[in-house]
C-alpha cells in the first residue's frame, strides 16, 4: 500500500477545521503534486518538504507523489501544513508507522536544513484538534507553550522533523540542532491602573463605572489635559475578569495575529491604534488569510479611539456593523471570514481641532465652519450607537496639586461592576444577552419590563419633540436599567431615567 494519511488544521478566522492529509505514491513520472485549493505558500510547500526530508536523513521517494488536502473546497492557506505534508509522504514509503500518523495532527512550517519553524493560530488549530477529538498535536518547539494552553491534548514540541520521524518510529539518528525561537513579538502585560488616582472628575468615573456595568459605549468629549486617555485606560480594570473560556478566546486572537501567547491572561485586553490607521487596519485583512485587526483584537475588551475626528471616516464608519452584531465579517474573492467582535467602545475627541473651544479662560482660534466640520467627522449612526456621551472639564489647578484622589479605588469599581452584572444576568436569565446594552430595545419597551407612563414621561416627550431618536430612546432605557442595577433598585425610577438622559444626550430633560 503506497497511500499514507494524517491530520492538518486549516484557520478560517478562529475557527479552524480539520484537514485530512493524503500523500499517495504511483508509477507515473517522478513529480510532486499539491492539490486541494492551495495558496500561493503552500503549493512552494513541495521544495519545502523535499530538502528538509534530504538534510534530515530521510529517504523521500522517487516517484510521483501526489498530496490532496481534504475536504478540497475548503481554502488552505500558509505553511504550517509542511509537516504534516513531509509525515504522510514519509509514511508512504514505510519509513514511518501509519497507524501513528494516522492518529495524530501536525502543525508546523519545514525549513530547508529540517528545522521546525513557529507558525501563527498555533493556539486555534489545537483547539479545534482537541474538539474534534485528537488526544496528539505536534507542533514546533517555539509554539509548545501556547499549544499546551489548550486541556486534554497530550502535545510532543519537536525542534526537526528528524524528532517528529523518531517519534513515529522511523530509524534514523536525530542530529543535535538548536530550535528556531519564535520571531512573533510578546505582547506586553498590561499594567493594573487604578482608578483611585483619577483627580477631580467624580462625574466621569461615575459614568465609566456606569459603561462597565452595562457593557455600554462611551464618548468622551473634552479639552486636551481633562484625563480623556487616563479615563479609558482605566476601564479595563473595572471589568470582571475573563472566564478560562473567554481568556482562551483573546488569546487565539492574539495567536492569529502573531504574538507570542505563554499564558491565559484574566485581564480583559486594551486596543489604543493610533488616529492614522486605516479601515482596514482596525477591521484586519489579507487576501487568502485575513489577520485580525484592532476591532477583533479588542474583543472582550476594550477599543479606545483618541482623538477620534482624526480617524479616516471610513475607518470610523467600519465600527457600525460589529457594535450591532459583536462580529466582523470579511469577504474576498472565493471565500469569506467572520472574526469575534464584542467589545467596549471608548472614543474621545477634542471640542475643536486647537482644543479650546468652550474652554474657560482659553481662546479658541477655530473659525465655526471648521468646529462644524471637525464635529461632523462622526457620522449620525456611528453617534447613535454611543450610549454613554459626556463632556469633562479641565480639573481646576488648585484642585490638581492637592493631595486629593478619587473616593473609588478599582477594586471597589470592580466589585460594584461585578454585582451589577450579576443582576443583569439573573435578569436576562434563559436570554441571549447577558449585559443590559445587549437587549433589544422592543424587549424594554413593551412587555412586563415596560416603564410607567409617569417613569418615562421626559423620555417619551423627547421623542415626540425629535430629541432623542427611537435607537437612542432605546439606549437610554438600557442606560436607565444600569444605574438600577448599580443602585440595587428593582427598576429605574425617574431619577434613574433624567440621569440616563444626562449621560445620553448632555442635557437634563
Amino acid at each position: 500500500m503506497s497511500t499514507a494519511r494524517t491530520w492538518a488544521v486549516a484557520l478560517t478566522g478562529v475557527d479552524g477545521h480539520m484537514v485530512e492529509v493524503e500523500a499517495d505514491l504511483s508509477s507515473q513520472t517522478p513529480g510532486f503534486q499539491i492539490i486541494g485549493l492551495p495558496d500561493k505558500a503552500l503549493g512552494e510547500a513541495a521544495q519545502r518538504v523535499r530538502n528538509a526530508c534530504v538534510n534530515a536523513g530521510l529517504e523521500f521517494p522517487r516517484r510521483h507523489l501526489t498530496v490532496n488536502l481534504s475536504p478540497a473546497n475548503l481554502p488552505k492557506a500558509g505553511s504550517g501544513f509542511d509537516l504534516s505534508i513531509a509525515v504522510a509522504t514519509l509514511a508512504t514509503t514505510g519509513a514511518l508507522r501509519r497507524e501513528s500518523v494516522r492518529s495524530t495532527v501536525h502543525v508546523g512550517e519545514l525549513g530547508l536544513d529540517g528545522r521546525l519553524r513557529p507558525v501563527p493560530g498555533v493556539l486555534p488549530a489545537v483547539y479545534a484538534a482537541a474538539r474534534a477529538g485528537f488526544t496528539r498535536v505536534i507542533v514546533p518547539y517555539a509554539n509548545a507553550a501556547e499549544a499546551r494552553l489548550v486541556p486534554g491534548v497530550e502535545v510532543h514540541a519537536a525542534a526537526s522533523l528528524a524528532e517528529v520521524a523518531v517519534a513515529h518510529g522511523a530509524d534514523i539518528e536525530v542530529p543535535d540542532t538548536d530550535p528556531v525561537q519564535t520571531a512573533a513579538l510578546t505582547a506586553p502585560v498590561d499594567e493594573m491602573l487604578d482608578l483611585g488616582d483619577v483627580i477631580g472628575q467624580d462625574e466621569a468615573v461615575d459614568a465609566l463605572i456606569t459603561a462597565a456595568a452595562g457593557g455600554h459605549h462611551m464618548m468622551l468629549s473634552g479639552p486636551p489635559g481633562a484625563g480623556k486617555t487616563m479615563l479609558a485606560r482605566r476601564l479595563p480594570g473595572i471589568l470582571p475578569p475573563l472566564t478560562e473560556g473567554e481568556a482562551l478566546e483573546v488569546a487565539a486572537i492574539r495567536s492569529l495575529a502573531g504574538e507570542a501567547v505563554t499564558r491565559l491572561d484574566s485581564l480583559p485586553p486594551f486596543e489604543a491604534p493610533h488616529h492614522t490607521a486605516s479601515a482596514a487596519a482596525l477591521v484586519g485583512g489579507g487576501s487568502r488569510s485575513p489577520r485580525p485587526g484592532a476591532i477583533v483584537r479588542a474583543h472582550r475588551g476594550v477599543l479606545f479611539l483618541d482623538e477620534t475626528p482624526e480617524f479616516q471616516r471610513a475607518a470610523l464608519d467600519a465600527l457600525r456593523q460589529p457594535l450591532e452584531s459583536g462580529r466582523i465579517e470579511i469577504t474576498r474573492t472565493g471565500f469569506a471570514t467572520a472574526f469575534p467582535a464584542r467589545f467596549q467602545l471608548i472614543l474621545a475627541m477634542n471640542p475643536c481641532p486647537c482644543g479650546n473651544y468652550g474652554v474657560r479662560g482659553a481662546e479658541c482660534m477655530c473659525p465655526p465652519m471648521t468646529i462644524r466640520r471637525y464635529a461632523g467627522r462622526l457620522s449620525g449612526p456611528l453617534r447613535d450607537r454611543v450610549d454613554i456621551d459626556l463632556q469633562v472639564a479641565r480639573v481646576a489647578a488648585a484642585r490638581a496639586t492637592s493631595d486629593e484622589r478619587s473616593g473609588v479605588s478599582t477594586a471597589d469599581a470592580r466589585e460594584r461592576v461585578t454585582l451589577a452584572r450579576a443582576v443583569a444576568a439573573e435578569r436576562w436569565r434563559g436570554t441571549p444577552w447577558r449585559l443590559n446594552a445587549e437587549v433589544p430595545g422592543e424587549r424594554l419597551r413593551q412587555g412586563p419590563l415596560r416603564l410607567p407612563s409617569s417613569v418615562r414621561g421626559p423620555l417619551d416627550r423627547a421623542l415626540e419633540r425629535g430629541g432623542v431618536t427611537l435607537r437612542a430612546y432605546d439606549r437610554v432605557l438600557r442606560i436607565a436599567w444600569t444605574l438600577s442595577d448599580l443602585a440595587g433598585l428593582s427598576s429605574p425610577g425617574g431619577d434613574q431615567l433624567g440621569h440616563a438622559l444626562f449621560l445620553k444626550k448632555g442635557l437634563l430633560p
